[in-house]
């Protein structure tokens, strides 16, 4: 690997690690169960905006602080309690309580995701599609696995992203991918999900449909063997693990499980190789 190649890789490292600590409060805000408007509230009904960000209430940790006794100190030398995104408290005071998803996991997967994608694509421009559109794809695949729901405001914006951005990508020298080619894989990637949503809906969510229009977009770009590929490890993936927990009798046959971070787990290894390979 060349200096100019180790640079990309260190930056598409930092980008991970900084983008994944803005995932909690969107990834918490999101997973609300199927049919429930998005979460603006914690779980002590205390308000929560904002989507970027640790799930952090500062009301909870007010509430908290002033239900603590001054007759009754913590021991001298006692550690204070970590919040529960397994943060230390601040100085002087409780750090409000997070209820969404620790921070450290999603900024760990976000950083790793982005620099196995500099590693396999290199200096070509659509790394920065792909450094753009990786941590919306652990969002979506954390938000799944919590409520088994894919938001329509992440799938529908990653699918025209996904599409626009590589539009811009195919304008620049060096570049080695076809937008047409991830165009068409879009929509067709997209129609087959539909009809496997038609004949199964009850194993096929229409969130996957959707998530399958971004997906075919940057599987396209390396044409349609890395789409055959991707779509094949995604179903893999899928079975392997649903096998796993019937065997370990903690699903039946007929449970139902997400299959939205199969779907880009399948989506990311294809794509690795097709950056790899291209």
């Amino acid at each position: 690997m060349t200096g100019p190649d180790l640079v990309v890789v260190a930056a598409a490292v930092l980008w991970g690690a900084a983008s994944g600590t803005l995932l909690p409060r969107a990834a918490y805000r999101f997973s609300a169960p199927a049919g429930e408007p998005w979460r603006t509230t914690c779980p002590a009904d205390h308000p929560l905006g904002g989507w970027l960000g640790r799930a952090h209430c500062a009301a909870c940790a007010t509430a908290g602080a002033a239900q603590e006794s001054p007759l009754a100190p913590a021991p001298a030398g006692a550690p204070e309690p970590a919040a529960e995104d397994g943060t230390a408290p601040a100085p002087g005071g409780p750090r409000p309580p997070a209820h969404g998803p620790r921070t450290a996991p999603l900024a760990v997967a976000t950083a790793l995701v982005c620099a196995a994608l500099a590693c396999a694509t290199g200096t070509r421009p659509e790394l920065v599609v792909w450094l753009l559109l990786a941590p919306v794809g652990v969002l979506l695949a954390a938000v799944d696995f919590r409520v088994q729901r894919l938001p329509d405001p992440l799938t529908l914006p990653f699918a025209a992203a996904a599409l626009a951005l590589l539009g811009g990508a195919a304008l620049l020298p060096e570049h080695d991918g076809d937008w047409l080619t991830a165009l068409y894989a879009s929509l067709a990637l997209g129609a087959a999900y539909f009809v496997l949503f038609l004949v199964n809906p009850g194993g096929m969510g229409f969130g996957d449909v959707k998530l399958a229009l971004g997906t075919g977009a940057v599987l396209g770009w390396y044409g349609w063997p890395t789409v055959l590929l991707g779509t094949f490890a995604g179903f893999l993936l899928g079975a392997l693990y649903g096998g796993a927990l019937v065997v370990v009798r903690k699903a039946g046959r007929k449970t139902a499980i997400a299959f939205g971070p199969f779907l880009i787990a399948g989506a990311f290894a294809a794509l690795l190789v097709g950056a790899y390979t291209a």
